[in-house]
């Protein structure tokens, strides 16, 4: 079907707007920490507003106040799980990854590797994209929590306890 009626065109254009102007305010409310470099809940969180976003533009038996709902549950879940991990080791173990040591003194952890399903040729990019032409001249590769890397040159490394266990 091509076209069902200007109702159903005028429904997605007037909810449309409202639902993206509701998202827009509920992510300024809950803060930047919902804006952030994900972690996997923090992705979790974006798809799920996706969704709901597509699903209050588009399903008719969803209002637009229960879609509005949605997503300030979602951003007061998020929120919550935030304020949580800051005071709970334990839930914080649970939603966020631990950074993990890749490469140290240009010397590659192939079972990190593994582990972490990186791959050489990403951590040589990601040296290279720092400005350092050879891995011999690294100090330290961190897979990062939000899994960013980061590129640590001997001149910089001064002292390696910045760098996780491994």
């Amino acid at each position: 079907m091509i076209y069902d009626g200007t109702l159903g065109l005028v429904r997605v254009l007037v909810v449309g707007v409202l639902a993206y102007l509701t998202l827009v305010a509920v992510l300024r409310v809950s803060g930047k920490r919902t804006l952030a470099k994900m972690n996997a809940f923090d992705f979790v969180v974006t798809v799920a507003l996706g969704s709901t976003l597509a699903t209050v533009l588009l399903s008719k038996s969803v209002a637009l106040l229960e879609g509005a709902l949605a997503f300030a549950l979602l951003a007061a879940l998020q929120a919550l799980t935030a304020w949580l991990s800051q005071y709970s080791e334990r839930v914080e173990q649970v939603v966020k990854s631990s950074p993990r040591l890749l490469l140290r003194d240009g010397s590659v952890d192939s079972h990190a590797l593994a582990a972490e399903r990186v791959t050489i040729e990403e951590v040589k990019a990601a040296v290279r994209k720092s400005g350092i032409g050879d891995l011999a001249d690294v100090a330290a590769v961190v897979l990062e929590t939000d899994g960013s890397f980061s590129v640590i040159s001997r001149a910089a490394a001064g002292s390696r306890s910045a760098f996780p266990s491994s």
